[in-house]
């Protein structure tokens, strides 16, 4: 009987698993233990930003409307308050981009928000 070892498919699967865990540093790069381990970490830690992302813009596009909605005047509670009582549909990463990429259209839409 042929003895079989296994050794060129075990050795593709570390040289697989080592090219992913590349710009690691330490052992985290080349011992495959400690590469298998980190990339797993890496792995949790990208799920869990891919979930942070979605806040952080939320965040952001509130902010911008915040400081335009302050500079006529107003806060961004009232007039967020105000669109959803005028059922106007509009979501903040919109209003955002259109505060920020054509004021003249946004001094529209607030005026008839406020109106």
């Amino acid at each position: 009987m042929v003895r079989v070892k296994n050794g060129l498919q075990r050795h593709k699967r570390h040289k697989k698993f080592v090219g992913m865990a590349k710009g690691f540093s330490l052992g985290r790069k080349n011992v495959y233990k400690q590469v298998r381990l980190a990339l797993v970490k890496q792995g949790q830690h990208a799920y869990k930003a891919r979930r942070e992302k979605k806040r952080d813009f939320r965040k952001l596009w509130i902010e911008r409307l915040s400081a335009v909605i302050r500079s006529k005047g107003s806060s961004y509670a009232k007039v967020i308050g105000t669109m959803t009582a005028k059922n106007i549909q509009l979501d903040r990463k919109v209003l955002s981009n259109i505060a920020v990429a054509f004021p003249q259209a946004f001094d529209k839409i607030y005026a008839e928000i406020i109106k």
